[in-house]
């Protein structure tokens, strides 16, 4: 599809429509205010549900001018999230308007809705600036051909796009903000890495804003207060999106003004179906990463990080399986198409600098590790998700976020100052954007940059073909290849369609 290129006037909260123009480069911002010149012009990829609130988020950073949306759906009410309201409620306060879409019903999303949000809000928040309106785009890469003006792109689609648009991103220049994952497959997230390390560009991986504190849990240990840590259990109360149990046969028709064959991108062909598409991608092995990688991400990777974990050495999968029954026989459903209903994953690292071996368990679909020894002594459980680091003498126990932690035995406990309170939520205090917006204008590279991001995402990749295999795997990160099993080596890449294939810059 061609941009939409020929809205230049949109409303305007306090004057009814005013025309915007073009400010040039060299003017500068009043007090208190970004010069335009100074802005990140941005493009933002993926107007789904999840995309509107951290577009929200994103509009008010003076420090940022979104320019561009793309999406290849248009503007439909079809979207699945939490709530039947909430967000369109999130949006008419954010904007001001408490009529907003009043006479639709079920939940918005595309790149039209994107669209209207973005310049509503500039039209009441910087009226003062002389802005030119939004362009809106299909393709990403009619995108990144045309909008020459963009700096960055800040990517929120389904996760098998991640890789690709990222990579062509890059390629062309552009600064990168990205949702987790960094891809869903290894071989993808490899090269995504790699193309960030010989173009330069300023990356920033989302899931580093969600940081714990791990300093103070690793100065517990590293002081003894468990002993020599041994294991590190997280879990999580996801999915919160259905597992299906089967690939569908109906046919339904593809969604007005929703082009399918983009929102496929690099995947196979396959009939359209809204049980792959909005929020239910994640559960497919093709389209998503699982709850490991919708939440693994933002509670363990400080945990790798701090724990200088590289890949793992050992990844096996305890996956839940179901039944159907037919002519009266109950049989096991055949499946390596989507995640399962719940799974218990252990990655084994190897010992590395000044710290021995580790085992990470991972844990979804409410499953939970045994109850630690010290809960039944203070006639408590295990809360339904939480983080437990494990040594040969003792127990730290934290949300899943690594929040409140707290050593569990009360006589080691008392050696130690508790836990602070968690800092208050405060955009401006807590801005881990900034970092990235530094990187942009030349600073030093962002704590949350790809550049880090390696082994997580090798590990959550391999989990998943660990599910998907059924078989306990092997790794050898430096040969890229599973040892101990030929056929689960498949799962490292993915099958393109033609016109679709990826590489890595250079």
């Amino acid at each position: 599809m061609s941009a939409d290129m020929n809205r230049r006037t949109f409303l305007n909260a306090a004057a009814g429509t005013a025309a915007f123009t073009i400010v040039p480069r060299h003017v500068l911002g009043g007090s208190g205010q970004v010069a335009p010149s100074d802005k990140i012009t941005l493009a933002y990829i993926g107007l789904g549900t999840q995309g509107l609130r951290e577009l929200m988020v994103m509009l008010p950073n003076p420090n940022i001018q979104v320019v561009a949306v793309c999406d290849p759906n248009k503007d439909s009410n079809n979207y699945v999230d939490w709530s039947a309201d909430g967000l369109k409620h999130d949006i008419r306060k954010f904007l001001g308007k408490p009529e907003w879409r009043g006479g639709s019903t079920g939940i918005p999303g595309g790149r039209e809705v994107g669209r209207e949000i973005i310049e509503t809000h500039y039209a009441a928040k910087r009226a003062s600036e002389a802005y030119r309106g939004c362009a809106s785009y299909a393709d990403f890469r009619e995108l990144l051909d045309k909008q020459k003006d963009v700096d960055a792109v800040k990517i929120m689609t389904p996760d098998h796009l991640h890789a690709t648009i990222s990579i062509a991103a890059m390629k062309k220049g552009k600064h990168v903000v990205m949702h987790k994952p960094i891809a869903n497959r290894v071989s993808e997230a490899r090269m995504v890495i790699e193309t960030a390390r010989q173009t330069k560009v300023a990356t920033h991986f989302i899931p580093w804003d969600a940081r714990g504190p791990m300093d103070l849990v690793m100065s517990w240990i590293k002081d003894g207060a468990i002993g020599t840590l041994r294991e590190v259990h997280n879990w999580s109360a996801r999915p919160m999106w259905p597992q299906y149990l089967t690939l569908p046969t109906d046919q339904p028709p593809v969604p007005k003004d929703f082009d399918w064959d983009l929102w496929l991108g690099p995947s196979t062909d396959r009939p359209y179906h809204p049980n792959y598409t909005n929020a239910v991608f994640r559960g497919w092995y093709e389209f998503g990463g699982g709850s490991i990688c919708d939440m693994g991400h933002y509670s363990l990777w400080i945990v790798f990080r701090t724990l200088k974990l590289a890949a793992p050495v050992m990844v096996e999968a305890n996956p839940s399986f179901a039944v159907a029954i037919t002519d009266g026989v109950s049989k096991r459903i055949p499946n390596d198409y989507s995640f399962p209903l719940a799974s218990v994953i252990r990655f084994r690292f190897a010992a590395r600098e000044d710290m021995g071996p580790v085992d990470l368990f991972w844990y979804d679909g409410d499953m939970k590790p045994p109850t630690p020894e010290e809960l039944y002594d203070e006639d408590k459980e295990l809360p339904r998700e939480g983080m437990m680091f494990v040594g040969d003498k003792g127990k730290i126990l934290a949300g899943f976020n690594i929040d409140s932690p707290r050593i569990l035995n009360e006589k080691v406990a008392k050696q130690y100052a508790p836990a602070p309170p968690p800092p208050p939520d405060d955009e401006e205090k807590n801005d881990h954007l900034a970092e990235w917006i530094a990187a942009c204008r030349g600073g030093k590279p962002n704590e949350g940059s790809f550049l880090h991001a390696g082994p997580i995402s090798e590990a959550f990749n391999l989990g998943a073909i660990a599910c998907r295999a059924k078989k306990r795997l092997h790794w050898d990160a430096d040969a890229m290849k599973i040892t101990n099993a030929a056929e689960p080596n498949r799962y490292l890449y993915r099958e393109y369609r033609k016109g679709w294939e990826l590489s890595s810059a250079g």
